[in-house]
């Protein structure tokens, strides 16, 4: 073999186990006498299937230090400060700061991500250009898909609609939206039934931001619902956000909860951007700016979340680490019992993996050896304590490796 992974505590289970890793596959989960290249010795400490963020902003990562401050702390704001910025972009610029993310999400234990890239009139296809040479620069440490993402509209930014098609030619894997981000609600129909005929043309899947907003006015998760299931689209589309389904009566949440379970939506949650954005301009109570994550697990719905925003006008703050998310992520929608803690362990992990449709993804036979060490030794640790990640694993071999000393003088 040319990897051995000695004495690994498997996550999600009490079985400790040799992973056995050729080719860049895992070859067995057990007891091994077979030597193999290279070995780690796990010691006992918890391995999992390397975490999956299904949703960044790469293109926006670390601007923070190059723009004016974001005021009002509000989307709106937030969006418009980037328009300078972003008609001054460089392939160069992007490459730069998406590299930093990417490294770090690396470091982190993350090896696939998928990330919206902003098309627009004022961008045109030069945030594409840059994260697809990012793509290229970093593919020995990071997977990356890439979403078109219409952010300043489709039809109330003219000429939007001839770059999303060039983009989808260019290197774009998934057709994205905005839909809310139109001036009525017959524009964002327009927009959403643009998105599916573009996904059809290049038989692509969709990952459109939701109704980010905490007005209940905006109602297109239904529309999106409504034309995944009129185009046969099951299963191939993912909404982001979601926050106006909070805004709700639960008469109407329960009608559109509904409707995403049966056209099999995908939906993420992105807490750590929105505990920020939304609320801004309430008094006690301040809501709390979320979708209905307990509502939607409860239907089974697939939920994952993402780091969203890195260091941008949007969100100040992260790291690209998923265990800094999920701790945030079980806090904000109550996540707490030993079993919605495992549940959100698998949001990062197997639920975006579905998501991003993968069919190699995970810890038995036969998986692509994405694996993450890391210095705890079980799930709700790794969330608490958000460890080391001794080892980071992708494609059967080691690409990150962390090691912290601490000493206590008492």
């Amino acid at each position: 073999m040319d990897l051995l992974i000695k004495d690994a505590l498997i996550a999600g289970t009490d079985t400790i186990a040799d992973i056995g890793i050729k080719d860049g596959k895992i070859v067995s989960v057990g007891e091994t006498i077979e030597t193999a290249t290279d070995s780690i010795d796990a010691g006992g400490k918890l391995v999992s299937p390397a975490f999956i963020d299904p949703h960044i902003h790469l293109d926006k990562t670390n601007i923070v230090d190059v723009v004016r401050p974001n005021a009002t702390g509000t989307l709106t704001e937030a969006i418009e400060i980037i328009w300078d910025k972003k008609a001054r972009y460089t392939i160069e610029d992007i490459v730069e700061r998406a590299g930093k993310t990417i490294k770090m999400a690396c470091l982190n234990g993350t090896t696939r991500i998928r990330t919206h890239v902003d098309v627009d009139t004022t961008g045109k296809l030069v945030p594409l250009e840059g994260i697809v040479e990012a793509r290229k620069m970093y593919a020995p440490i990071m997977d990356v898909q890439i979403v078109a993402f219409p952010q300043e509209g489709i039809l109330q930014d003219p000429g939007t609609d001839k770059l999303m098609w060039q983009a989808m030619d260019n290197g774009a894997d998934v057709v994205g939206g905005m839909p809310a981000n139109e001036k009525t609600p017959v524009d964002s129909q327009k927009h959403v039934d643009f998105a599916f005929d573009l996904a059809k043309e290049f038989n692509a899947d969709i990952d459109m931001h939701v109704d980010e907003t905490d007005d209940p006015f905006y109602r297109t998760l239904e529309m999106v619902a409504d034309a995944t299931v009129s185009c046969g689209w099951e299963g191939r589309v993912t909404v982001g956000h979601t926050c106006a389904l909070a805004a709700y009566d639960d008469t109407y949440a329960d009608y559109v909860m509904d409707k995403v379970k049966a056209a099999e939506l995908n939906v993420i949650t992105n807490p750590v951007t929105n505990l920020l954005l939304q609320g801004r301009q309430d008094k006690q109570p301040i809501r709390r700016g979320i979708t209905r994550v307990k509502e939607l697990l409860a239907r089974g719905v697939n939920m994952s979340f993402g780091q969203d925003c890195v260091r941008d006008t949007f969100y100040p703050f992260g790291k690209a680490d998923l265990l800094e998310v999920a701790l945030i992520v079980a806090h904000a929608a109550q996540l707490s019992l030993p079993e919605e803690i495992n549940t959100v362990f698998q949001m990062m992990t197997t639920n975006a993996a579905r998501i991003l449709r993968l069919d190699d993804y995970g810890l038995t036979t036969g998986s692509r050896a994405d694996l993450v060490v890391l210095d705890c030794s079980n799930i709700a640790d790794a969330i608490r304590v958000q460890p080391t990640r001794l080892f980071v694993i992708k494609n059967g071999k080691i690409v990150a490796r962390n090691k912290v000393e601490s000493q206590l003088y008492f």
